[in-house]
């Protein structure tokens, strides 16, 4: 499919709030404003989400002002012992309060929700969260974690894409492999994200405007190969009308090397989705095969029916092939990442 690639820095939207030029990049081409975007505040939707891992145990921070809905929501899991928890702490109606930073190369941004705190520090060149949440543990323990990431790629996966609607738009940066070291403790219960046991970080960095009910897919990895390379993958579809480019994208050593359309292949049983049965990745180049070994299902939904977000992120073991642009394989063998299937109507 046609793929293009924005490689000058420009205004994302025009004067009717459409995406000026829509298309992917590798690094953040486009600068983002919320003054420019013509649909109401209520629909407005910006989030930062980090997942920071290793193979033991990971921690997922997500601060979203969606308009209706805003949230700090946090997940520990342990791969050892396969198990997971996720809350939310919610408010009503933020309405661009929560003042996200609009560029994700250097900006804070804090909240507390009732006793919920979250904070995010990013000077451009080292990124700090830390925070705490009260009653996060199933016996009431108190999650509090302090991470600390370096080490940004020079390249990322950034993708400006619009939907069918005039004025609506995603516009999107996920920057995988950064170095993370510091750790989170659940009571009395210490996990280490340290970067000795090879910790890396992605973030997710979205804002946009939305259509209602549309349902998305994505897959990430990051790790270190056997010579000490870092190397990860993006891949997803769902995220509005992708007939400019794809968010695929793989990256090794700081690198962005562009994929054509991959395919999630669900299992399904008894006419449903089947989360916890092996599935298979397929790409219309040939340049990501894989399969992948479910270990835990982050389903935490939220569902007030005219308002939901129902999630199945899925984390899970990856095994199979990546070929880069000048041809090099990249094989994989029961390594940890995550797929996912979300339908949101928000």
């Amino acid at each position: 499919m046609f793929q293009n690639e924005v490689k000058e820095i420009r205004r994302l939207l025009d004067k009717e709030g459409n995406i000026s030029e829509a298309g992917f990049a590798k690094k953040l081409n486009w600068e983002y404003n919320r003054a420019d975007i013509t649909a109401r505040p209520c629909r407005i939707k910006e989030w930062d989400y980090y997942y920071i891992g290793n193979d033991e145990c990971a921690l997922c921070l997500t601060m979203a002002d969606m308009g209706y809905i805003g949230a700090l929501s946090a997940t520990v899991m342990d791969f050892t012992e396969p198990s997971q928890i996720t809350k939310s702490a919610v408010c009503f109606f933020p309405m661009g309060s929560f003042r996200m930073p609009y560029t994700s190369i250097a900006g804070d941004c804090s909240r507390k929700i009732g006793k919920v705190e979250m904070t995010f520090i990013n000077d451009g060149f080292t990124r700090r969260l830390y925070g705490k949440y009260p009653k996060f543990g199933n016996a009431g323990e108190t999650l509090s974690f302090n991470v600390t990431l370096t080490d940004f790629p020079e390249e990322s996966m950034v993708i400006a894409t619009p939907f069918e609607k005039k004025g609506y738009f995603y516009y999107n940066q996920k920057i995988n492999c950064m170095t993370a070291d510091g750790g989170f403790s659940l009571g009395d219960k210490e996990y280490s994200l340290a970067k000795e046991k090879k910790t890396l970080a992605t973030l997710d960095w979205g804002r946009g405007v939305w259509t209602y009910d549309n349902t998305w897919y994505w897959g990430s990895l990051q790790t270190y190969l056997a010579d000490g390379t870092k190397f990860g993958f993006n891949i997803g579809y769902g995220f509005g009308c992708n007939d400019q480019a794809t968010e695929n994208m793989l990256f090794y050593d700081g690198k962005s090397y562009k994929l054509d359309e991959v395919t999630f292949h669900i299992p399904q049983k008894d006419g449903k989705d089947d989360f916890m049965s092996p599935w298979e990745f397929t790409s219309s180049d040939g340049r990501f095969e894989m399969q992948f070994e479910p270990l835990i299902d982050r389903y935490a939904p939220f569902d007030l029916k005219l308002f939901a977000m129902i999630p199945h992120q899925v984390f899970g073991y990856f095994t199979g092939k990546a070929v880069l642009d000048d041809g090099q394989t990249i094989e994989l063998t029961r390594t940890l990442g995550f797929a996912e299937k979300v339908r949101n109507k928000w």
